[in-house]
């Protein structure tokens, strides 16, 4: 089994096996496809972010992170019916697509998929926070879009020597 180096064609790949799995899950699980995009749109004031911990192979983070209205949308199209906050089923909803897009994007990656563990899901939301990940030379940052919203997915991670 060959080590993980960082390359620039790794992590290339890295973030193609991301685009991957964003579609698979939300094609499979949401029902609708999802794809990169070219720019963000404006953002919301409220905002959800989950975030999956990596350990072993590699260790940081995936952080999905959408706008309110975005995040009710998934948990609706997830449950069939319409939140009218960002309450308990969306953020369940938002942690459970996190770490489906998370397991399906390390699974892409035969090193990964047995060396690397996923932590359970953390879901923080509100009007005013930010992500920051202080030790991660690694960045890999996404933007998709679904129906008529966008979301981003950032890895960030630090690989073995």
């Amino acid at each position: 089994m060959a080590a993980l180096s960082g390359t620039a064609t790794e992590i290339a790949q890295f973030a193609k096996d991301l685009d991957r799995a964003a579609d698979e899950v939300f094609s499979t699980m949401v029902g609708v496809r999802c794809l990169p995009a070219e720019l963000e749109t404006a953002s919301e004031r409220e905002t959800i972010s989950a975030v999956i911990g990596l350990a072993g192979a590699i260790s940081g983070s995936l952080v999905l992170h959408g706008g309110r209205r975005a995040a009710m949308r998934i948990a609706e199209r997830l449950t069939g019916e319409a939140p009218e906050s960002l309450d308990a089923t969306v953020r369940d909803a938002i942690g459970e697509v996190c770490n489906m897009v998370a397991g399906a994007w390390k699974g892409f990656n035969s090193m990964l998929a047995s060396a690397c563990l996923l932590s359970t899901p953390t879901v923080v939301a509100g009007t005013s926070y930010e992500l920051f990940s202080q030790r991660a030379p690694v960045r890999i940052e996404r933007t998709y879009s679904f129906e008529e919203f966008t979301l981003t997915v950032t890895i960030f991670c630090e690989l073995p020597c």
